[in-house]
């Protein structure tokens, strides 16, 4: 009896700490529950019995146990999605693989003909609410988004254009086009950029669209250098051209001045002759003399009879050494 009355207290302790235990057991479970952490480059998006209630902030946050979930958005996260291959080892080398991606990187262009298109869309997430709630698998979406409005660009091109010069365009008119459908699909997805990865022909007739590139290159090239050589002659050959267009006129000029200096030197002697006849006869003489015996080489001065003969040889070699010495 009496070792019964003793173990009613003991027992008693014993509940009494369990129920303590518990209780403490309870409060970790239920912080543990209720207080959640949320990344620096996170959302936390919490829904209380699946339906929205609020959008916390990078974090230690608190959410009602049991009552409450959260889901947490890398917003400031940039994601890419690949077509026409997959990135099978990332690092120093990166590693490709374009296994099971046929399908959705050929596609038919505008002249019925066939191209490898090989692209990336790089996008973040905007808008936490509409990427969770507003449309399924937001992200396969995506990517039939993506892939209709890249098969309706290539549609609207040759090949010639999806092959060299239209891919910057083609590049530019899908980001647009992926944006606006994913805001009229309320996806909260924002395009970053997109990125065409590469274009090429399919690989059973690359061999020949290879061969018509060149030749077309080629073209293009011969194009430039002819255009280059006309440029270099034309212009030469115009400044030639200027340069004897103002030669002759220089010398018309010339010609036409030297002609009016000698009607005006003419005009004066002319005025000088009437005035003294004989004055002016003997002067123009003796200055014509005067100008043409130096040209002559011997010279011999005779009377009208041509007795009386004078050589000037000794003149002549005095002549010649004065012009020696002026030298």
């Amino acid at each position: 009896m009496a070792s019964e009355q003793l173990s009613h207290p003991l027992l008693d302790k014993i509940l009494k700490n369990f129920r303590s235990v518990a209780l403490l057991l309870l409060a970790v479970l239920m912080a543990w529950l209720a207080f959640f952490q949320i990344g620096p480059e996170e959302v936390g998006v919490i829904v209380r019995f699946g339906k929205y209630k609020r959008t916390v902030e990078p974090g230690l946050n608190y959410k009602i146990p049991f009552a409450e979930a959260v889901y947490k958005v890398p917003v400031e996260r940039q994601q890419k999605m690949e077509f026409g291959f997959r990135t099978s080892a990332s690092g120093v080398r990166t590693e490709y693989t374009r296994s099971g991606t046929m399908d959705e990187s050929l596609m038919l262009t505008g002249d019925l003909n066939l191209a490898d298109v090989e692209w990336v869309v790089q996008y973040r997430i905007d808008n936490p609410y509409n990427y969770l709630f507003k449309v399924r698998n937001p992200e396969i979406t995506l990517r039939d988004i993506s892939e209709a409005a890249m098969r309706q660009i290539v549609g609207d091109r040759t090949v010639n254009e999806v092959l060299t010069v239209g891919r910057a365009e083609i590049g530019s008119r899908l980001e647009e086009l992926v944006q606006e459908l994913c805001r009229d699909y309320s996806l909260g997805i924002k395009v970053e950029q997109v990125v065409l990865q590469d274009v090429n022909p399919p690989e059973l007739v690359k061999a020949a669209f290879n061969a018509v590139n060149e030749a077309q290159q080629e073209k293009e090239t011969l194009i430039n250098q002819a255009k280059a050589e006309y440029n270099k002659v034309i212009p030469k050959a115009a400044g030639q051209a200027k340069e004897t267009i103002q030669m002759a006129e220089g010398y018309a000029t010339e010609r036409v001045n030297e002609a009016q200096g000698d009607v005006a030197r003419f005009n004066a002697l002319y005025s000088e002759y009437i005035k003294a006849q004989e004055v002016t006869k003997r002067r123009i003489y003796l200055e014509t003399m005067e100008e043409v015996i130096p040209k002559l080489g011997q010279k011999i001065i005779t009377d009208q009879k041509g007795g009386n003969i004078l050589p000037l040889l000794q003149m002549q070699l005095t002549q010649q050494k004065q012009s020696s010495n002026g030298q």
